[in-house]
This record gives C-alpha cells, sequence and structure tokens, in this order.
C-alpha cells in the first residue's frame, strides 16, 4: 500500500522542511525518475521531441592532474 503525505501551507511560506523531508526519504531513484519526468513534461509543453532531450554540458579545458 502506498503512503501519502499531505502538507497544507501558503505558498508565500517559505518553510520547506516538508518538501526537503519528502524527497530525502525517497531515495536517489525516485527523485531522478521524478526529474526525467519534469524535463518530458518541460520540452513536450514547448513542442520539442521528448524523446532527444539530455543534459548537455561544454568542455572548457583539458590538462593533466
Amino acid at each position: 500500500m502506498r503512503v501519502i503525505e499531505e502538507n497544507y501551507q501558503r505558498i508565500t511560506d517559505d518553510r520547506r522542511s516538508f518538501d526537503i523531508h519528502f524527497w530525502q526519504s525517497q531515495g536517489d531513484r525516485v527523485i531522478f525518475e521524478a526529474v526525467s519526468e519534469m524535463l518530458r513534461d518541460y520540452f513536450l509543453i514547448r513542442g520539442k521531441d521528448a524523446d532527444e532531450f539530455r543534459l548537455q554540458r561544454t568542455v572548457e579545458s583539458f590538462r593533466k592532474a
């Protein structure tokens, strides 16, 4: 059975302890899946191909460590 957690507060309140506790209790895999879902939604809303989204980074330089 799935547990549902609810929190009621004003949007303008800066208390984020509920959000922080909730996401930390979910674990890495669930957080990654939520981020992936949000990215897919973002690209679909923008009319872009959601199958081609990916995180990109530009390499500025290489050097020996």
